[in-house]
């Protein structure tokens, strides 16, 4: 049976092997209700049999487009590997187990991070952003931070996932996977 996920797994454990920079780092591109698209680099903190992961303020610009127009694309690139992948889906809400379980891995300052910052809205200084963060240190001082109701997990689910290798004079290798039902149908793209 053809599985994207589990190639998408092996090379992504070939391009994590000795990285030279953050494996994890892709971008992510949404577009508004009436296609302005916008892309931007996420870290990409999950990969499983449903789709790719990955976490941030559900009041951000990002979490607004994906409300408004629930197709996203993933670029993953590793230029060590010369070797990307393509994803293309629909966005779904990650479970609130999986938003809470990965909170509580992020760093104490992440966390604090998250409660502080109100993601993408203007900003009057930065002394207001560190204040926040300062006034958010002080209230959970000496207790866990509870993940807030406005940061959890995105999940692509793809039904689109194309690898591509880079070739000889331009010659490269693309393997485009598109979703049929149940099942994935493999064909092969000109460069």
């Amino acid at each position: 049976m053809l599985d994207p996920l589990a190639e998408f797994r092996r090379v992504f454990d070939r391009a994590a092997e000795n990285a030279p920079y953050d494996p994890v780092a892709v971008t992510l591109a949404t577009s508004s209700r009436d296609g302005r698209p916008s892309a931007r680099i996420v870290l990409l903190r999950g990969v499983d049999d449903h789709g790719f992961v990955f976490f941030t303020n559900y009041q951000s610009r990002k979490a607004a487009e994906i409300e408004a127009n629930p197709h996203a694309a993933l670029c993953c690139y590793w230029p060590w590997l010369d070797e990307q992948v393509r994803v293309e889906g629909l966005v779904e809400r990650a479970t609130t187990a999986e938003s809470d379980s990965y909170f509580a891995s992020r760093p104490r300052g992440s966390q604090i991070g998250a409660w502080a910052s109100a993601q993408s809205r203007p900003l009057e200084s930065r002394e207001v952003l560190e204040r926040s963060y300062h006034d958010t240190e002080a209230r959970y001082a000496a207790q866990p931070v509870p993940r807030p109701p406005h940061w959890g997990g995105y999940r692509i689910v793809p039904d689109r996932v194309e690898f591509w290798h880079a070739g000889t004079y331009r010659l490269h290798n693309r393997v485009l996977y598109v979703r049929e039902g149940a099942d994935w149908r493999r064909e092969l793209l000109y460069p």
